[in-house]
């Protein structure tokens, strides 16, 4: 399947064309069905064809597509009042993908430091970040590493990961630093978890310092950890938080929620979005946080991740190339100890589609409402696939 000759050469697709899914099934267009471990990269929290976001969406696109933030939204204000109080924060503004929300984070801390009169404009992010693609979240992500995109946006540093050590020096080596901006999970770099207890050191850090902590929860987010939000597990909340992927199912949609301190910054011109929480996306939204809460699947998220961990654990336990496997809910990595980027097209083969993160981290991502059957075939396929793979590098 060659790449179409009327789009740019952005993406390295493999060569499927889906025509449609339920649940966590998709076909392709020769009719044959694929577990889907992958979710559009934690996007489908909800499945395929679903059918509370296939109503939602139906039905306000028979009333009202778009109208602009010019005017009030009400399915805006419903969205912004349920979200917030899921994330425990105070106010939301919308955007239309995480980059987006990230962005937003990266001006409000801007914003927060100029409105203190501060000179406090510096944020460190992390080694091994993925913040997005538009140019300030690029900035975010690699630091001041050499880029095709250069000159990037300055104001960032990078600090290794988990530890506070390296936010203590950050802090001292650097008079500027006014935020710190940290995925719970680093997805992109590998689904490496912060530790609990580096979290809340890290909340109180920020307060006793006047830093404020960003968390970019844009993978973790709306359920995928077992948790509306992955901080939550920790008991700690953000002064900005990003939100997108699974919140609108499949539609895109993105959220950039604030504490009250950070709101009071905001004033009318300071930020906005065209397409940003217009009715059709928060209606979809709407639904899945209504399906999520309904259906308990913060729950049921914790539940299947914890049986799936056990699983892929006692199965790969004899695999002498493993090296982890960790997680938290329905996002797992499966470290191995060399490039095993080849496992996604061998695991084609077998009607089962993963992504690998880092180059050696096979990252599963399945939709929320996995049941324990499609978890047992997902275990079981990947374990032989992974027991096969092995035999081909031991032959190398």
């Amino acid at each position: 399947m060659s790449p179409s000759p009327y789009l740019m050469n952005t993406y390295q697709q493999l060569p499927l064309r889906f025509t449609h899914g339920e649940g966590v099934w998709l076909w392709d267009d020769q009719g044959q069905r694929y577990l889907d471990a992958v979710a559009g990269i934690a996007v489908c929290s909800l499945g395929h064809a679903h059918p509370a976001i296939r109503d939602a969406l139906c039905k306000q696109a028979g009333q009202l597509l778009h109208v602009s933030n010019l005017y009030n939204i009400s399915q805006q204000e419903s969205l912004a009042k349920k979200l917030t109080q899921c994330a425990q924060m105070a106010r939301s503004f919308f955007c239309n993908s995480g980059a987006e929300a990230c962005e937003t984070a990266i001006k409000l801390a801007r914003l927060y430091a100029y409105r203190q009169r501060s000179k406090k404009t510096l944020i460190a992010t992390m080694q091994g970040a993925f913040h997005g693609r538009t140019l300030g979240a690029w900035a975010a992500t690699v630091g001041a590493a050499q880029s095709p995109f250069a000159p990037l946006p300055a104001g960032f540093i990078q600090i290794a990961f988990n530890s506070m050590a390296a936010v203590q020096a950050a802090h001292q080596q650097h008079p500027q630093l006014g935020a710190i901006m940290i995925e719970p999970i680093q997805g992109e770099g590998g689904v490496r978890q912060a530790d609990q207890t580096y979290l809340q050191e890290l909340r109180s850090f920020c307060d006793e310092h006047d830093l404020l902590l960003i968390l970019d929860e844009v993978q973790t987010g709306v359920g995928r950890t077992g948790a509306w939000y992955a901080c939550q597990h920790a008991g700690i909340t953000a002064d900005i938080l990003s939100s997108a992927k699974g919140l609108g199912g499949g539609v895109p949609i993105g959220a950039c929620l604030v504490n009250e301190k950070v709101a009071e910054c905001v004033s009318p011109g300071m930020h906005g979005s065209t397409f940003g929480g217009n009715p059709l996306a928060c209606s979809a939204a709407l639904a899945v946080l209504e399906t999520i809460e309904q259906q308990q699947l913060c729950h049921h998220v914790a539940e299947q991740g914890a049986y799936l961990l056990k699983r892929l654990r006692a199965g790969l336990s004899c695999q002498p190339q493993l090296v982890d496997i960790r997680g938290h809910g329905l996002m797992i990595g499966i470290e191995l100890d060399s490039d095993c980027r080849a496992l996604v097209h061998q695991a084609l083969a077998e009607k089962l589609l993963i992504n690998v993160a880092a180059e050696r981290v096979i990252r599963l991502l399945p939709p929320l409402i996995l049941q324990r059957a499609e978890a047992d075939i997902l275990v079981d396929t990947l374990v032989a696939l992974i027991e096969q793979w092995n035999r081909r590098a031991d032959r190398h």
